[in-house]
């Protein structure tokens, strides 16, 4: 048989005769006759010279070698099926896959979602959140939303929005702080990011006291327990906007420290689509539109710094702030 001719009748003739086990019902699904499928068959079999079906009382029975075609014909037929089903009124449908830090997902980006589809009907975001620990490549994500310094090996960073840190705490623990200080008194609960705290008070002047409270990996699950009274969480006020004004938590300080902003990654190496161009052009116009924030245009492709720049540009980050308050 020619490498170049490809006997697709037949071999769609097989394939549904394989799967009923009858040429009469592989008739009725593809609306040909008994017949004709018959024909088809036969014919694959005289190009391929061996016997794909034995007959036997009760229909057919696939050969050895009719065992060993039908697994990459049915393959095949199915990824070309799946492939036309991604067309849809003269458009291709296309999956990105998003992983999001929980908070900005819950905090902002939950919200607009109906937005985004309304836009971009035949892109369907895939969205796996995450506690900002993730595995591009490994993982399969076309984008991560992270929060941070915008500095991962091997990745594209574009600045989304910044995410300056403050306490919060329930109405009634609220109630008890007059003063920074007070907080002293208080559970202070934290992050794994183990200098948080004491960067915030830094920028309020106060010496920090012992942290000793609960460590998370969540800032959304941080702000839960503060809010059931568990202790006063260090967190990204503008991702819990509804929170502050149900009075489900409360910011008893206007005192903010920057820790970090949010950032949307690509692997350096990841050829875009125009699904994932999409995506992030409404990201980024989005943000716009929703806060005073300056969204930086021109991604930042970033390396790792040593460990000892990356805590030389945190000493720098915590005095800016400070001074700033």
């Amino acid at each position: 048989m020619a490498k170049s001719h490809l006997p697709l009748n037949a071999l769609r003739a097989f394939e549904a005769a394989a799967r009923h086990l009858s040429f009469t019902r592989a008739g009725l699904e593809l609306r040909v006759t008994q017949a004709a499928v018959s024909h088809l068959v036969k014919s694959l079999e005289a190009t391929l010279r061996v016997p794909l079906f034995r007959r036997v009382p009760r229909g057919l029975a696939l050969t050895d070698e009719g065992e060993a075609l039908l697994p990459a014909v049915a393959d095949a037929f199915g990824r070309m099926r799946a492939a036309m089903d991604r067309f849809e009124n003269g458009h291709l449908r296309e999956v990105v896959t998003v992983g999001v830090v929980g908070t900005f997902a819950r905090g902002w980006l939950f919200a607009r979602l109906p937005d985004f589809r309304d836009k971009h009907a035949y892109v369907d975001l895939r969205l796996l959140t995450n506690n900002n620990r993730i595995d591009l490549a490994g993982d399969g994500l076309d984008y991560a939303i992270r929060f941070g310094d915008g500095t991962w090996q091997g990745t594209q960073a574009t600045r989304l929005l910044p995410a300056p840190l403050s306490p919060v705490c329930s109405p009634t623990i609220a109630r008890r702080l007059r003063t920074p200080e007070a907080l002293a008194n208080e559970v202070l609960l934290r992050s794994y990011r183990d200098n948080e705290w004491a960067r915030w008070f830094a920028a309020a002047g106060v010496a920090c006291p012992p942290v000793r409270g609960t460590i998370f990996d969540s800032s959304t699950l941080m702000a839960d327990a503060a809010a059931q009274g568990f202790g006063v969480a260090l967190v990204p006020v503008c991702m819990f906007p509804s929170d502050l004004r149900e009075k489900r938590l409360v910011q008893p300080f206007a005192i903010e420290v920057a820790a970090g902003d949010y950032w949307l990654t690509a692997l350096r190496s990841r050829r875009g689509t125009i699904g994932m161009q999409s995506f992030k052009t409404w990201l980024l116009k989005s943000i716009a539109m929703s806060s005073d924030a300056k969204v930086d245009p021109a991604p930042r492709e970033s390396a790792r710094p040593s460990d000892d720049e990356y805590a030389k540009s945190s000493v720098r980050r915590s005095k800016i702030a400070a001074t700033a308050q």
